[in-house]
């Protein structure tokens, strides 16, 4: 059991619901589930009642969480206190869409907390910045998980899930996902990456059999073009700053939605990295935040 399933407990007693503290921790229903269970494991007693069709918080998960919650506190002032210990270089892959939304939060994170750890921000694609850190020129990279898990010679650390989504012409008259692929040309993205694979999957099985003659490899491009009337799409959108600057209608792709699970990969010899430590917490806190962010807004 891991230290930050007692953070997850916490989310779970603010949200009421397993699935409020997937969403506020960025981690997948199931994967609640199996930390609260591997807790009961360890405490030897249940923290939850599974008899209602909802599951409800005992006593001890409410004792437990509390208890923690002090602790966790004090644990994190002393890494505060600690931090400016933590110097050298970091070298951070970041595929191109999370740019905007993560650089400018974890660089600053880190200038507050750790002024002697110096960022090194490189931007390439999810397959390329993964072999890059396999090879050992990166120490981490922020890239969409591959579909079979990805190699198991690296660590793998979920940090954020989107749903990918079907953008539309912003006066596109029509209602449903198949009415707007018969209409609309449909405007591919790269289906050399792992988003563009996706959502190349989903469209085969509600699109007609008319090729595409627009493929692009960022999802902005994408934004501007569907804003445009030139089409429709299928992507994933990172910074909803970009539906106010392209206006589009962002329309939600049902229960069988592609979700693309954005992942930290790092090398398993680097798990007790300070350094490395660091900039994992800061892209954890800043994505979190982020998303707690969009939530609040409705997106």
């Amino acid at each position: 059991m891991k230290i930050d399933a007692f953070s997850t407990l916490d989310a779970v007693l603010r949200g009421g619901t397993l699935a409020a503290a997937a969403a506020e921790m960025n981690l997948t229903p199931s994967a609640v589930s199996m930390q609260m269970k591997q807790m009961e494991l360890y405490l030897g007693q249940p923290l939850f009642d599974r008899s209602g069709l909802q599951v409800r918080p005992t006593r001890l998960a409410h004792e437990v969480a509390g208890l923690m919650r002090d602790a966790l506190g004090q644990l994190e002032s002393l890494r505060k206190r600690t931090s400016v210990a933590i110097g050298g270089a970091v070298r951070l892959g970041v595929i191109e869409s999370m740019q905007p939304v993560l650089l400018p939060g974890v660089i600053g994170h880190l200038r507050e907390r750790y002024p002697q750890l110096e960022l090194k921000p490189v931007r390439g694609r999810s397959s390329g910045l993964t072999a890059q850190v396999k090879a050992g020129e990166l120490d981490a990279a922020l890239v969409a998980q591959p579909e079979d898990g990805g190699s198991v010679r690296l660590r793998w650390q979920p940090m954020l899930r989107r749903e990918l989504v079907l953008v539309a012409p912003p006066n596109a008259p029509e209602t449903t996902v198949a009415a707007l692929f018969r209409q609309h040309e449909w405007i591919r993205y790269d289906r050399g990456t792992i988003t563009g694979a996706m959502a190349a999957r989903f469209a085969a099985q509600v699109r007609d059999k008319r090729g595409s003659s627009l493929e692009f490899d960022n999802a902005a491009a994408i934004v501007a073009m569907v804003s445009a009337g030139l089409g429709i799409s299928i992507v994933q959108i990172a910074d909803p700053a970009i539906c106010q600057t392209y206006p589009v209608r962002v329309v939600r792709l049902g229960r069988g939605a592609p979700v693309l699970q954005l992942s930290l990969v790092t090398r398993k010899a680097d798990d007790d990295n300070r350094p490395v430590a660091a900039v994992r917490d800061a892209v954890r806190s800043v994505l979190m935040a982020a998303q707690r962010s969009r939530t609040a807004s409705g997106l």
